[in-house]
């Protein structure tokens, strides 16, 4: 078991170490001059030169890219070209904001589609389990900003009960950021509570057919405390990969979301990057999503290995 977990590790890493060669070289062969758009088309060749020295554009592309990674690994991604801040002290409050918000939604939807697949399992065919699977076609069909905006219209046009804009700054209060935030988290509770809902009974009916299962029948255990006490269980691993990989779209995923509610948050950061056409700022928002990806999914694939018992026992 050691030996596996110490693979997937070593694979995160290795992954990890791909996802930034592939950040690095995507934002180099971008068309057109850095230097250029930033100084703008009435800068004379001096100031281009002295710019790009500046940023160290007139070095080899690999010898940037080592740079560039070695100053991450160190927690240094560098400074904005717009506005000459330092990247990492710009970037850790909103990565809190976005933290916050990913944790908000997942406290919901885990217990809500975990509980909701059971219980549609435990009611195999019936009208909960029918309502289920309509709902979830639907909310997974369903693009995420028009979410955001029927959610808008409902609770804030209509109802009046939440903020149309879910503007934090530093200082605020906790329940006041739970209040201010309630609204995208809804959201994002939508986005991924249909794909665990569905996994989860997809997983508990696929083990109902195995000869334990079978025996718990014929003892005269019910239904419900079949799936609960032997399915369930057994049915662990896709559940963790799934609510693993959800959890990664919670961080990974909320950039249109943080556009829609103007939500200061590092998908929001990375969009004001692009649109400024900030490749440290675009190159460090990409670091930090993809590192939050293949952080959870290491962290899944371990913890399959470990609830798994054929892995976690030597035969």
């Amino acid at each position: 078991m050691l030996k596996l977990v110490v693979n997937r590790l070593g694979l995160g890493v290795l992954t990890l170490f791909a996802v930034s060669v592939l950040i690095f070289v995507c934002t180099q062969i971008l068309p057109g001059d850095v230097a250029s758009a930033v100084l703008g088309n009435q800068a004379t060749p001096e100031a281009l030169a002295v710019f790009r020295k500046e940023l160290g554009l007139d070095l080899p592309a690999y010898q940037r890219f080592f740079n560039w990674l070695w100053g991450a690994v160190r927690g240094d991604l560098g400074v904005a070209m717009t506005n000459k801040r330092v990247i990492i002290d710009e970037l850790l409050p909103r990565l809190y904001n976005t933290l916050f918000l990913a944790t908000y939604a997942a406290l919901i939807a885990i217990p809500l589609s975990v509980g909701l697949g059971i219980l549609a399992a435990i009611n195999e065919g019936k009208f909960v389990d029918r309502a289920a699977n309509v709902l979830t076609l639907i909310t997974i069909s369903v693009p995420e900003f028009f979410i955001a905006y029927l959610l808008i219209i409902l609770f804030v046009v209509n109802l009046d009960w939440f903020p149309s804009l879910a503007t934090v700054f530093p200082g605020i209060g906790f329940w006041e950021r739970v209040y201010i935030t309630t609204l995208p988290a809804i959201a994002l509770t939508l986005l991924v509570a249909a794909h665990m809902l569905r996994m989860t009974r997809s997983s508990v009916l696929a083990v109902m057919s195995s000869p334990y299962v079978e025996m718990a029948f014929l003892k005269g255990a019910t239904r419900s405390r079949v799936i609960v006490r032997h399915a369930l269980p057994n049915a662990a691993a896709p559940i963790i990969t799934v609510i693993a990989l959800n959890i990664a779209y919670l961080v990974v995923g909320v950039v249109v979301l943080e556009a829609v509610f103007v939500y200061p948050g590092i998908g929001q950061l990375m969009v004001d990057g692009v649109a400024k056409r900030d490749v440290p700022v675009i190159q460090a928002c990409g670091l930090v999503f993809a590192a939050a990806f293949v952080i959870l999914n290491t962290l899944a694939d371990v913890l399959v290995i470990l609830v798994n018992p054929r892995l976690r026992h030597q035969r």
